[in-house]
């Protein structure tokens, strides 16, 4: 199984001021690191504990860039990698000293994917989760059906101008998500494979709506 590196992890609230919070997970895209969606926190609503991870994964390039697994193509992950990478953010989440009022998780495509696969993993733990520029792998877990059963509210966001999410993955993704979730979807006209204003708009809205 992966590891998630603690010393990486960055924090939008230190020691006891993370105690009786909800907290909100990042889970970072292929190729970037923990940084990279810790700038979103000043879009993002003050009263949840931001924790960006780092993936576990060197990415073959860019230099400094991190990956949750082994991928050949988008939208084609490597299932025992993508299986690893949820069960190292779930044995971290375990090690926490303290528990967390509620959990959500937010996601930039491969993070979106595994922000996705935790909710199948263990549906009973998470709040909602936000899924901007990724997909729903078509594995199945044995947790879809609590999942479908549950049905936590999921935010899927992409932009008409993708052209790194195949159209195999999105059509699979539109399929899956009203079947096991109460899906909010977003489609911006232009957006590439990124994140626009109006989309971090209308994520804040979202999870101001869960919270």
């Amino acid at each position: 199984m992966y590891t998630i590196d603690e010393d990486a992890v960055l924090w939008s609230a230190a020691g006891e001021d993370r105690e009786d919070r909800s907290l909100l997970l990042l889970l970072h895209g292929y190729g970037s690191n923990e940084a990279d969606l810790f700038q979103l926190a000043p879009f993002l609503p003050l009263e949840p504990v931001l924790a960006s991870l780092r993936a576990p994964l060197v990415a073959p390039f860019p230099i400094d860039g991190w990956s949750w697994y082994p991928v050949d193509q988008p939208g084609q992950p490597d299932s025992a990698g993508l299986a690893d990478s949820t069960a190292s953010v779930l044995a971290w989440l375990d090690a926490l000293p303290y528990t967390p009022d509620s959990i959500g998780l937010l996601g930039f495509s491969q993070g979106g994917a595994v922000a996705i696969e935790l909710l199948r993993a263990a549906p009973e733990r998470f709040s909602f989760a936000v899924n901007l520029s990724g997909y729903v792998s078509d594995i199945p877990q044995p947790g879809d059906a609590a999942l479908a059963e549950r049905r936590p509210t999921v935010f899927w966001g992409r932009g008409t101008h993708d052209d790194v999410l195949p159209f195999e993955a999105v059509a699979h993704t539109t399929e899956w998500l009203p079947q096991h979730t109460r899906l909010v979807g977003r489609i911006y006209d232009g957006l590439s494979h990124a994140i626009s204003q109006q989309e971090l708009a209308d994520v804040r809205g979202f999870i101001e709506r869960q919270l």
